[in-house]
């Protein structure tokens, strides 16, 4: 039977931390008596003097007591006022902006924490445009994964050669780079996986060649501490939506939570039997990872204390993805595409051969990479044989319908899409990002920003 583990002595203290925030506990406040040294300096000299000197402490007085004639409620109140405020800021700056916007918007973070919401736009989808193709000279070997900030403005691409790149989509070019680990420089080795806080504040990679947890400025890329603690190489890191909460996975089949506002150790997860291959969360205290080997997938209850297990796939589950946060896809090196519910221990649809068989070996083509569009229905994905498919999701998640595919020359290592839909991101290599199996060596390493075109009529 599996089980689940709090290790309470870690780094941070014996506490857990939740939602990612730690602070300060409350106590008794002191009172320090005043030596005789201070009552002699507080003494005024002149009767001008004393008064002046009343006349501060009076009206340092007011201040204090105006600050802390805000109660809590009241502060709530405000605080909330500013966040509408805020919202109708960002509405008007929207060209489709109308009556009704606000509450709308309100409505649909409702829906989407409470892990409700459904937004229809698949079909919408009706084909693509001219792929446009991102080259840079440090990523010498296969790009191995892309993350992507909360207002997409700016992408991080990772390499087999250590290499790390921050790029701007707006403009098209490479901001700022990290050079890979050479004998006469200190650097990344393998860069396995990477993930930027919702906030844009910090980027974390998963260093093959040393197990540690590279933080970085997500801005100037400085880098900040490593993080130690695991066993094996880090092979899935994720932040938890809207903290600094950070969930990382690992080959030594542990699941570690972090807290980057302290940049403490919190507690660590135990259950799967084999390496850990991804990891994926959203807004909730939970975390879901795929197991490889051991044919599972499961759903960490961090509040609870609990584990939901999911078993499927006849081979290894490389790739989970969530699309909202009741229902996630994944998929493997046996060709299956899979759509799950939480409330299901078996896939609700499974899409074998997903993306036909090699030619070479009558074998079903790996499927390499999933991007979601969160809280809609349209999925990616994307194989060794260079072809990302588009699919429509149903109502109830039961089937998946495939749309339009895009053809390009290499493994596709790595999806996303941009927050509003209109672009798709590809992080293409020669080789496979989980080892050297194959090579094509006419692909390029490089990124493909694809844009697609939708029909707003459908």
């Amino acid at each position: 039977m599996s089980f689940f583990i709090r290790n309470n002595q870690g780094p941070g203290g014996g506490k857990r931390k939740f939602n990612g925030r730690g602070g300060p506990s409350k106590g008794k406040k002191k009172h320090v008596k005043k030596s005789a040294a201070d009552d002699n300096e507080s003494i005024a000299s002149t009767d001008e003097e004393l008064a002046e000197e009343n006349q501060r402490n009076k009206s340092g007085g007011y201040e204090s007591e105006e600050e802390e004639e805000e109660t809590a409620q009241e502060k709530r109140v405000r605080l909330a006022k500013k966040y509408l405020e805020q919202i109708e800021e960002e509405e008007r700056d929207r060209a489709e902006f109308e009556e009704g916007a606000v509450a709308k918007r309100l409505h649909e973070e409702y829906l989407e924490e409470k892990g409700r919401l459904r937004k229809t736009v698949a079909l919408n989808y009706v084909s693509h445009g001219e792929p446009i193709t991102l080259k840079c000279k440090e990523h010498r070997d296969s790009i191995t994964c892309l993350c992507l900030s909360s207002n997409g403005k700016f992408l991080y691409s990772g390499s087999k050669d250590g290499s790390l790149v921050k790029w701007s989509l707006k403009e098209r070019t490479k901001l700022k780079t990290i050079k890979g680990k050479r004998k006469a420089q200190e650097g990344m080795k393998f860069v396995r996986c990477m993930a930027v806080s919702t906030d844009g504040k910090f980027l974390v990679a998963g260093d093959s060649g040393s197990k540690d947890i590279k933080v970085f400025c997500a801005d100037t890329l400085n880098h900040i501490k490593n993080l130690q603690g695991h066993r094996g190489a880090v092979t899935g890191l994720v932040f938890r939506k809207d903290t600094h909460a950070l969930y990382s996975a690992s080959e030594d089949r542990s699941v570690k939570v972090w807290n980057l506002s302290d940049m403490a150790y919190v507690e660590s997860l135990f259950g799967h039997q084999s390496s850990i291959t991804s990891i994926d969360a959203l807004a909730r205290e939970r975390a879901i990872t795929s197991g490889g080997f051991d044919g599972t997938i499961r759903i960490w209850k961090i509040v609870e204390e609990s584990q939901l297990i999911f078993n499927g796939h006849g081979g290894s589950i490389d790739t989970v993805k969530l699309i909202n946060e009741e229902n996630f896809l994944s998929c493997g090196d046996d060709g299956q595409l899979c759509v799950w519910g939480s409330l299901k221990k078996k896939p609700l649809c499974s899409v074998p051969e997903a993306h036909g068989r090699d030619e070479t070996n009558n074998a079903p083509n790996w499927i390499s990479s999933i991007a979601t569009l969160l809280n809609t229905d349209l999925v990616a994905s994307g194989s060794r044989d260079g072809v990302i498919r588009l699919w429509r999701c149903s109502d109830s998640f039961r089937s998946l319908n495939p749309l339009f595919e895009i053809k390009l020359t290499g493994f596709i290592n790595g999806l996303f899409f941009t927050p509003d839909g209109t672009e798709l991101i590809a992080g293409i290599g020669q080789e496979h990002r989980l080892g050297r199996w194959w090579r094509i060596s006419e692909a390029k390493n490089s990124i493909v920003i694809i844009p697609l075109v939708q029909n707003k009529n459908k």
